[in-house]
């Protein structure tokens, strides 16, 4: 009788708090969001000189502003457009990634995605002779592939995260050793073109670049939105997810399809900008929490992290870095740390 009487407010309590913690997303997604536009926005008018906001509103407009026109609609904006859509490729990525093996050390960056697609790129460019969109191709093909060899390599009985994890890491040093074996034979006028490659770079972006990108983040991006809930499901366990009514093979394929897509895409054409994958899924669970899906937070923490590398690294720095270099030096540390904890709890379990 006692527990018939208190059930309905309990129930309430429980609505309540969901809506207050649905609240709170909605209300940092707009300041994520907001932030991200201001970045954009920095980007558009601060650098080498100095553009007024109003100029910058009548160029995108489509207006003459004699002095400033080419350098925010020629230089400025597709470098900012790149940056973005970027980062937001790699955010949502690596995020997947990360919640479909339940492991945060479960990045492109870390199980050699990105290096399938960085030697693949750069044994275009260097043994081939060829660059651009061709360079672009091989590295999403390759990118594709090294996720399949990994899988297939880790497969027994299932995936295991840390099976997976560790497969990958050893695939990813094979492919790291071809790249430094290739640069080592390469001619000095390729060796600098695939070396500003594989650093990880905004330099040279032009607004047909972004294209492919935008269309690969509608595509896979969606697919992976679609997705995000049983995705969710799934990190209770499968068998868990297979009771609630989830396809968990079909979630499964494609996540990894869709993921690798954005990622593969996002590394041929601007390069492996290092750990952006890697950081932007815990950050976004350390902001967010983790009782909803992260990976719409963590594409926009992905672009808010591009974004901001490429400013600190093109004018915060006494010399100009690109924007592989900040994220890099950022990441490096995290991981570190990220080993340093795993490894502990395993000792302490």
């Amino acid at each position: 009788m006692i527990y018939a009487s208190t059930h309905p407010a309990a129930g309430g309590s429980i609505r309540e708090s969901r809506n207050r913690h649905l609240r709170r997303r909605h209300v940092l997604l707009a300041v994520m969001a907001l932030a991200i536009l201001a970045g954009f926005c920095c980007s558009l008018t601060f650098g080498q000189t100095y553009v007024p906001f109003s100029d910058v509103i009548r160029i995108l407009a489509g207006e003459t502003v004699p002095g400033a026109g080419f350098t925010v609609g020629q230089l400025r904006l597709p470098r900012a457009v790149l940056g973005l859509v970027a980062g937001m490729s790699f955010g949502l990525g690596g995020a997947a990634f990360q919640t479909l093996l339940r492991n945060p050390l479960a990045s492109p960056d870390i199980i050699g995605i990105t290096s399938g697609a960085s030697a693949a790129a750069v044994f275009s460019i260097v043994i081939l002779g060829v660059g651009g969109p061709a360079a672009s191709v091989f590295a999403v093909v390759a990118g594709l592939a090294v996720a399949l060899l990994v899988h297939g390599l880790s497969y027994r009985n299932g995936v295991s995260g840390a099976r997976l994890i560790l497969v990958g890491i050893g695939v990813s040093a094979m492919l790291e050793s071809m790249i430094v074996y290739i640069l080592s034979r390469a001619p000095a006028f390729s060796l600098q073109e695939a070396m500003r490659w594989l650093t990880g770079s905004l330099n040279g972006a032009k607004l047909e670049m972004a294209g492919p990108l935008l269309l690969a983040l509608l595509i896979f991006g969606s697919v992976l939105l679609v997705k995000a809930r049983d995705l969710e499901v799934m990190r209770t366990g499968e068998d868990t997810a297979t009771a609630l009514g989830v396809n968990v093979s079909s979630t499964r394929l494609l996540v990894i399809v869709s993921a690798v897509g954005l990622i593969a895409t996002a590394t041929a054409i601007t390069g492996p900008i290092a750990f952006v994958a890697f950081l932007a899924g815990p950050i976004a669970a350390g902001i967010f929490g983790r009782r909803h899906s992260i990976l719409l937070p963590a594409g926009l923490i992905g672009a808010a992290l591009v974004l901001a590398g490429d400013f600190v690294g093109q004018f915060l720095l006494p010399s100009r870095y690109p924007v592989g270099v900040v994220t890099g030096a950022l990441g490096a540390p995290y991981l570190i740390i990220l080993i340093i904890r795993s490894n502990r709890q395993g000792a302490a379990s």
